[in-house]
């Protein structure tokens, strides 16, 4: 089919010689518009991505056709039919994210977070972040080691690297997000097992005893105040970062039962005491709930308690274990209840540096297949960790993860961009926060991945990944205007027009 372009960047080979951009990867010269004119007289705007990084979010500028949609190959979007609001995309920002950030140039920081999270660029809206301390951590620690809650205090890592951090973000993108969890409760709160309730003294594993129930509620609200005071305001928290999990190098158990308990009685009415407007989401944990018999389905026997579910916002989930079909699955059993993706990380045992093995699939799984089912948001791991992998916690700690980005850890000048990076940009850069998932079918084949989205400006966003080795020639088609445009194999576009 004819493409039907003015002012598109056509390409003047795939062997074209390669330069660097200045956050350090790779993009192919693919030529471009003439002039500023033209760039501004473009219809539709898009960002492609293949996986040989012949193309690396590399801009492209599409007219409308001027002829009727009759392509075979044609999607539609159908804007009447709704599903849910999107709150954003994004990153955590780790204490090792942040010691890293602080060591890099300035120049550079700041080139890199403003290309990261500036609305007019990938649009990174959403991030999470750790209370206390996480596996990467520049050490284990919480923020009242010390019993007593007249104890509280911020850290080093909260005051000179997370929260400046956050708050140079929070200039280029003043709608950001943010999602706080934690790894573990003080040690002076743990015991051994809810039955014997002997104390706990060690980072890893045991569980809350009940008789801290409150004092842990106010360590929450001190710690959402101490954020706020800091100009970071808190959108939403978890009681625990993935609670069926007692091997992490910061880690506590809280099954199900425990998580309905300790949010009823409480940190619930702890936060309405103190007027924090803070969401609440429920597991932040796998698919398939590490495969323990009891606690399967664990967000839906928390709602079975009124009182508790009053308190919960949803769930959230990570893609450690089992399928992202729980995600439906929970959806249709409590459609009133909001569900978010909160973790996936790459490392050596997913190949996330090698895109010819990641960025499709974590495309297909992580950002398309959480939406498509369901997800108002979806995050990832470690935003940036050096090239050795790190810094990370003690031992349980991730010692082969890798960032959404790597920085080398000589000059902290070089960022390297993995899958994860890209995935949350094709998404950020067209899909803002306010979104509404759209209905969008037509034409289909194995292999491709696609969903539609309204924005709240009045622009469309669509988003495809072709998960196949030859182009597909697509027509895409909102009702008002259509455009067509050859999809390369093995890749990702992200699109974005006006109605």
């Amino acid at each position: 089919m004819v493409h039907i372009y003015k002012n598109f960047l056509y390409v003047i080979s795939l062997l074209s010689v390669t330069s660097f951009c200045g956050c350090g990867c790779s993009e192919q010269n693919t030529g471009g518009a003439q002039n500023n004119e033209d760039i501004e007289n473009y219809d539709v705007k898009a960002y492609l991505t293949t996986t040989n990084r012949a193309y690396d979010l590399t801009e492209k500028y599409i007219n409308f056709s001027d002829k009727d949609p009759m392509s075979p190959n044609t999607i539609t979007l159908n804007p009447n039919v709704k599903y849910q609001e999107i709150d954003g995309f994004g990153a955590a920002i780790t204490g090792s994210t942040s010691y890293n950030l602080s060591l890099m140039p300035e120049e550079k920081r700041n080139e890199f977070l403003e290309e990261t999270f500036s609305p007019q660029k990938y649009g990174f809206s959403y991030v999470r972040i750790s209370i206390g301390c996480s596996d990467f951590s520049l050490s284990d620690y919480t923020c009242c080691d010390t019993k007593g809650l007249e104890n509280f205090a911020l850290t080093i890592e909260e005051t000179k690297y997370v929260i400046p951090t956050l708050k140079q973000i929070l200039k280029i993108n003043p709608d950001l997000k943010i999602m706080g969890t934690p790894w573990t409760c003080p040690k002076w709160m743990k015991v051994k097992s809810l039955e014997e309730r002997i104390p706990y003294d060690s980072w890893t594993g045991g569980q809350l005893n009940p008789e801290y129930y409150q004092d842990y509620a106010q360590y929450f609200v001190k710690w959402i105040k101490a954020f706020n005071e800091a100009g970071v305001n808190i959108y939403s928290i978890t009681p625990q970062n993935e609670p069926l999990n007692r091997g992490n190098s910061a880690s506590l158990f809280m099954g199900w039962q425990e998580e309905r308990d300790f949010v009823k009685t409480a940190l619930g009415p702890a936060l309405k005491a103190a007027g924090l407007n803070v969401k609440i989401y429920a597991f932040d944990h796998n698919y398939n709930y590490d495969n323990m018999a009891e606690q399967q389905k664990y967000p839906l026997k928390i709602y079975e308690d009124t009182e508790a579910s009053k308190y919960f916002a949803g769930a959230a989930y990570h893609n450690y274990g089992g399928n992202k079909n729980e995600l439906l699955n929970i959806h249709n059993s409590a459609p009133e209840k909001e569900l978010v993706f909160s973790e996936a990380s790459i490392g050596e045992w997913n190949d996330g540096r090698e895109l010819d093995k990641s960025l499709l699939r974590d495309m297909e799984e992580i950002t398309l297949g959480t939406v498509n089912n369901w997800c108002k948001a979806s995050i990832v791991w470690n935003l940036m960790l050096d090239n050795d992998q790190g810094p990370h916690g003690g031992p349980g700690a991730c010692a082969t993860c890798y960032g959404a980005v790597d920085v080398d850890n000589e000059s902290y000048s070089i960022v390297t961009r993995n899958s994860h990076y890209y995935i949350m940009a094709h998404m950020g850069s067209v899909v803002r926060p306010g979104a509404i998932r759209i209905k969008s079918d037509g034409y289909t084949r194995e292999g491709l991945t696609y969903s539609a989205f309204e924005n709240t400006d009045g622009t469309y966003a669509f988003v495809v990944c072709n998960n196949n080795a030859e182009e597909l020639n697509l027509t895409i088609n909102d009702g008002n205007n259509n455009f067509a445009y050859i999809i390369p194999a093995s890749s990702i576009v992200s699109f974005n027009w006006k109605k």
